[in-house]
């Protein structure tokens, strides 16, 4: 059975000694907020998603989001799961209080939003667009914007899009076409096509709200003449309720590889109604608020299928039996999660998911100190970190879902291939991840073009010192196992010193953009055992507790199986870019 158990003291353990959920507490807002109703709320939250969301996933695969007659239907199952989840104020828990929200910290809504991804990946994606919508128009909408809309937001009893693409503009938004023109009133109408947009129609929610870039006429090209509207489905009556239809029709939704219970929209605007979101030609600068929240909850997407996916691969070993492993008498078979081979790939599994989780909290933890903490040097410090670590959190742990997924195939063996058992769904889901939100090889580029070169290299660099500096921890430690952990952890990190240098040393552009992917790659895997060093750290303080010790042994599996890798990534992200144009336009042809 594909059943979800939350992992609440791996992500309690991370919020402690990861995220720093003690000093997060202490800024000022969070004054009705305590460690003990933290632990509640995260205990009360697995249940809900193990017991009523989870169970909806298998469903939304099946039977998915269906298109007829210019509008989508949703599996009846998500729509009694959307209702409940609406009723218990899930969505509220990082809404501002004074919205209708909870007000807790914006991390603690982040271990909230793991345990939904991992209990319906899908599903889960209209809660967090409407989360980002939230962050925006919190941030950047006016007072009447959010005094009409950001209540519904917070609530979800409304639910919110990120309308961007279009066929022509994909990556590069610069090449939106989309128009809007000064109404009489005030309000705009706005004409365009979009497509690819996630939960741009449904039938959960009353309303759904439209967050669309497009061009006004007097727009200069590219990035800086585009403009943000909010363009809801329907438009308010007097009273702020539900009116009459806006002038936006679903044309179409995409039959994709996975995540089938999520629409994937085609939507059209003639002459739709929509309000303007801040200051004429300034929507990219606000869209990207919005987009780097969606890119940390996309790569925690990349944590929750993977961390789905080795739960089902581990139950499954547990109760496969088939050959005998060593010492087993020669009459009786044992269950493969005993041979070596196996048990080496959950073990893989086991520790890029710790890692991944741990990388995504420290970017989460990042964000909420860059906005609330008290001193401005330290928002500032938080600010530079978070910037650098966005990039890595989103490619890297996305990159390592499918890669796990794909491996908890393989634990299944010939079962895997089977759609019946679970595990398909799981590598299908996922492999969506390293393309939207910005593909994985564009975070690369932001991260060698923009991020290294910050503060002149300073904010790389002191986030390697950081690494560096747990050294000397390592060395204090009584244990033996710290020594391979501290041994190999610093021989990566002088790796990653190595590729960082060369990077922003080169004066060939195409030299730097060769090795960007290689390089996250390599930026990704030292901060991952980086992260389950001290994870290991904090778990020798506690020796009776077998379970913490068994972190010191994953963060040693790392060490001694993945960081290793290191190697390879510095020599594929140094090589140049001389090779990468060895491949012809017309190579077919030659072939």
């Amino acid at each position: 059975m594909d059943q979800y158990r939350p992992p609440l003291r791996d992500i309690k353990l991370v919020l402690e000694h990861i995220a720093g959920i003690d000093e997060i507490i202490t800024y000022p807002g969070f004054e009705h907020v305590d460690e003990e109703t933290i632990s509640g709320a995260l205990d009360e939250a697995g249940r809900f998603m193990a017991e009523v969301i989870a169970p909806t996933n298998r469903v939304g695969d099946t039977i998915g989001s269906r298109f007829a007659d210019g509008s989508v239907t949703t599996p009846d199952e998500y729509k009694k799961a959307w209702s409940q989840y609406v009723d218990a104020g899930w969505n509220a828990v990082t809404g501002p209080l004074e919205y209708g929200g909870h007000g807790f910290p914006e991390t603690v809504g982040f271990a909230v939003s793991e345990m939904f991804v991992t209990a319906n990946l899908a599903f889960s994606l209209n809660a967090m667009l409407t989360g980002s919508a939230i962050t925006l128009l919190r941030d950047h909408g006016s007072d009447d914007l959010r005094d009409l809309y950001l209540e519904k937001l917070v609530t979800a009893q409304w639910t919110g899009t990120m309308v961007l693409t279009e066929p022509q503009a994909g990556s590069d938004l610069g090449a939106v076409r989309s128009r809007a023109a000064l109404n009489d009133d005030g309000s705009y109408r706005l004409n365009g096509s979009k497509i690819f947009i996630t939960w741009g129609d449904h039938d959960l929610a009353d309303n759904i709200i439209h967050l669309v870039l497009a061009r006004l006429p007097d727009a200069p090209p590219g990035t800086k003449g585009i403009s943000l509207f909010l363009v809801p489905k329907f438009l308010l009556d007097d009273g702020g309720g539900v009116g009459e239809r806006n002038s936006i029709q679903t044309v179409s939704i995409e039959h994709k590889l996975g995540i089938h219970g999520s629409p994937t929209c085609v939507l059209s605007f003639e002459d739709a109604t929509g309000y303007l979101i801040g200051e004429p030609h300034q929507g990219m600068r606000y869209m990207f608020s919005m987009m780097n929240q969606a890119r940390r909850e996309v790569g925690l997407e990349g944590l929750g299928i993977a961390e789905r996916s080795y739960q089902l691969a581990l139950s499954y070993a547990q109760e496969r039996h088939q050959g005998r492993a060593v010492g087993t008498a020669k009459t009786e078979t044992s269950p493969i999660v005993d041979h070596p081979d196996v048990r080496r790939m959950l073990m893989t599994m086991k520790a890029y998911i710790e890692a991944g989780r741990a990388l995504l909290y420290d970017t989460a933890a990042a964000a909420e100190h860059s906005h609330r903490h008290p001193d401005e040097a330290a928002r500032e410090d938080a600010a530079g970190r978070v910037a650098l670590l966005t990039p890595v959190a989103k490619a890297w742990c996305t990159d390592v879902g499918v890669a796990m997924t794909s491996v908890g195939i393989q634990v299944h063996g010939g079962m895997g291939f089977i759609e019946e058992t679970g595990a398909a769904q799981h590598y299908r889901d996922s492999r969506i991840t390293p393309i939207y939100e910005g593909t994985n090889g564009i975070q690369a580029v932001d991260l060698v073009l923009r991020k290294l070169p910050m503060g002149n290299g300073t904010v790389i660099g002191s986030y390697l010192d950081e690494i560096a500096a747990l050294d000397a921890e390592l060395a204090a430690g009584s244990d033996e196992r710290l020594l391979a952990i501290r041994a190999q952890l610093s021989e990566s990190l002088d790796h990653l010193r190595q590729a960082t240098s060369w990077l922003l040393d080169r004066d060939d552009p195409n030299d730097v953009l060769g090795g960007a992917t290689p390089y996250l790659d390599l930026f990704g895997t030292v901060a991952g055992g980086y992260y389950l060093a001290r994870l290991a750290l904090a778990a020798l303080a506690n020796r009776a507790d077998s379970w913490l010790d068994a972190k010191v042994d994953t963060a040693g599996f790392y060490a001694t199986n993945i960081l290793p890798r290191s190697a390879g990534l510095l020599a594929a992200a140094t090589s140049g870019a001389t090779t990468l144009f060895a491949i012809d336009t017309a190579d077919m042809d030659a072939r």
